[in-house]
């Protein structure tokens, strides 16, 4: 990555968060956070958003069917707690009707939580990702040691049975690869049972961009790409949800 690059895909990110702050919030919203992470090369599926149900048609018929839709709003961070999740949506009638439940949905929950919710933004629309080996790449920060990068299999793995690994930020390109290696259901990426092993690579490259996009914005306090599905060895992997916490500015 060039200097100019650098100094462009540092002044998106902290735009992004200079709004967020101006809003009360202490995440960013998941258009923003895949924006970010497009300036850093992770891949994730072709994306925009639409405020009314006739925006969402015409968003959803430029990324093509199958689509996912979700609630953007500043007051909604766990989506799926607030009914704003309708996914594999394949016609212009499915994109309608579940566009105005996500507002119903969003519009009883805050009055289960007693506040109105901002429905202005309307939602996120996203390609509907071919399902793929599950893995989650996530960061915590720690007072004493800073940042860390988690790295581990999706689903029971890292639910049940906790197989992950962690490494403090900024990695090596040698720590990345010993991360994918060393959790125990490695063999799985590596291929089982007929199964092609997976595109190891591609999944190095987004733990190594996680690691710089962190690095040069010390200010987030969590992330988490999860689930982010590996597909067979050449056919990449893509990040499907994208969670990103920022600090309170500081006085």
């Amino acid at each position: 990555m060039t200097k100019t690059e650098r100094s462009d895909r540092l002044k998106i990110a902290k735009e992004i968060f200079k709004t967020a702050r101006e809003e009360g919030r202490t995440f960013v919203l998941e258009h923003e956070a895949k924006k970010i992470m497009q300036e850093y090369d992770i891949p994730i599926p072709e994306f925009g958003t639409a405020a009314t149900a006739e925006e969402a048609v015409k968003e959803s018929k430029k990324i093509g069917y199958p689509v996912v839709l979700k609630i953007l709003s500043k007051d909604v961070l766990h989506k799926s707690d607030a009914g704003g999740v309708k996914v594999n949506l394949n016609s212009d009638d499915e994109v309608k009707e579940a566009f105005e439940e996500i507002m119903e949905n969003a519009k009883a929950y805050g009055k289960e939580q007693g506040h109105e919710v901002d429905l202005s933004r309307g939602v996120f629309i996203s390609d509907f990702a071919e399902e793929g080996t599950e893995v989650i790449v996530g960061v915590t920060e720690d007072p004493q040691f800073g940042h860390a990068l988690m790295f581990g299999l999706g689903g029971i793995f890292v639910e049940v049975l906790r197989d992950v690994t962690f490494r403090l930020i900024p990695l090596r390109e040698v720590d990345a690869r010993e991360m994918v290696k060393e959790i125990k259901a490695s063999k799985i990426l590596e291929g089982v049972r007929g199964e092609p092993p997976r595109d190891v690579d591609v999944l190095v490259d987004i733990i190594m961009a996680v690691s710089k996009m962190v690095e040069e914005n010390p200010e987030i306090s969590e992330l988490d790409c999860n689930p982010t599905f590996v597909y067979a060895e050449g056919k990449g992997a893509k990040v499907v949800d994208a969670r990103i916490l920022i600090e309170k500015e500081q006085d």
